[in-house]
């Protein structure tokens, strides 16, 4: 059994993957009913690398629970070595909801998103069992479990928009952005065109500032969130590992094969991190070395700015990656979260 800290629902003082032990729970607890009185939904958030499916398999295990993912690049189907999805063994017989999804041709919606986990949350509690939300993917986890609409989109609008973005720059449409919605401005990047093109559409097709449909820090579910951490260097280390290991596995042919399916077309999974670089290394425009170390430098930068977006949310419980008794200190913070909304 794990032990219990003297104050468990104290807030961790310092960062520290799952203990190998803690992965030994046996598949057949997948059929155990949800813990009776805990938070109808668990998520398992923070930055790539950290340790997040493991644990996220181990909570699901002892709560009666299933997973549903929570990772942008993993909706897609093929795209395995280079988003960490866990393999069948790994998943410890847990079922897993909402891999696989999409054709990497499909453009990522996080309002199709929304809608298809808040099925899935919805009928995982009608069933009696404990919906574990995992991924690093900030947008997503907060479209599952708050308050978030979706305006809907104007195709000219949009057309008009990303022509003038071709033309233009997406500093000059950043400027006009500024002038109408000072907060949304703040909020969004002059390099980030896609989202710059998203907040001036929303503008004009609804009248009112785009930052007036983002989403708010409301739970639609009794939630509970437990983020892992783990020092910048030792992050750094394990994403450069974590790549090194993907290049191995075959990342290189996975694209190669992917491309023949579409993969340059798709406008956000050619994006994703490492199949990105693999594309330009397979189109001749470096080499694979320099597509791996890109991979590792764009990871890290990554990783960095979604330890940002969790981090303002001050109601992730945060716990050490290397955290003795891992599992045991995490569901000590789920009963927390269950007493405190008693």
């Amino acid at each position: 059994m794990y032990s219990r800290s003297d104050d468990p629902c104290a807030e961790p003082s310092a960062p520290s993957a799952v203990p190998g032990d803690a992965l030994a729970r046996r598949a057949a607890a997948a059929t155990r009913p949800s813990s009776p009185g805990a938070p109808r939904v668990v998520a398992v958030v923070g930055a790539t690398a950290v340790g997040k499916s493991d644990l996220g398999v181990a909570l699901a295990e002892e709560l009666g629970g299933e997973v549903i993912n929570a990772d942008s690049m993993q909706l897609y189907r093929g795209m395995d070595i280079g988003t960490a999805k866990l393999t069948p063994e790994e998943r410890h017989g847990v079922p897993h909801h909402l891999l696989d999804v999409w054709d990497v041709t499909v453009t990522a919606s996080v309002a199709e998103y929304q809608r298809l986990a808040r099925a899935e949350i919805d009928r995982l509690l009608a069933a009696g069992r404990t919906p574990v939300l995992v991924g690093g993917s900030g947008l997503y986890v907060r479209a599952a479990l708050d308050v978030m609409e979706f305006p809907g989109t104007d195709p000219e609008v949009r057309a008009r928009l990303e022509a003038e973005l071709a033309e233009e720059g997406s500093g000059a449409l950043h400027a006009r952005l500024a002038a109408l919605d000072p907060k949304a401005a703040r909020a969004i990047l002059p390099g980030n065109g896609r989202r710059v093109v998203r907040a001036l559409e929303v503008v004009e097709i609804t009248g009112r500032p785009f930052t007036a449909t983002l989403p708010v820090q409301e739970y639609v579910y009794d939630a509970v969130q437990i983020g892992l951490e783990m020092p910048r260097p030792v992050l750094d280390e394990r994403i450069a590992a974590r790549v090194d290991r993907m290049w191995r596995a075959g990342l290189v042919d996975e694209v190669r094969h992917l491309a023949e399916y579409g993969l340059r077309e798709g406008r956000t999974a050619s994006r994703a991190l490492g199949y990105q670089q693999v594309l330009a290394a397979l189109d001749g425009a470096c080499t694979e070395a320099a597509a791996r170390e890109e991979t590792i430098r764009a990871t890290r930068r990554f990783a960095r700015r979604q330890e940002s977006w969790f981090r303002r949310d001050d109601r992730v419980a945060w716990l050490p990656h290397d955290a003795p008794e891992l599992v045991g200190r995490a569901l000590e913070r789920i009963g927390c979260a269950r007493n405190q909304s008693n």
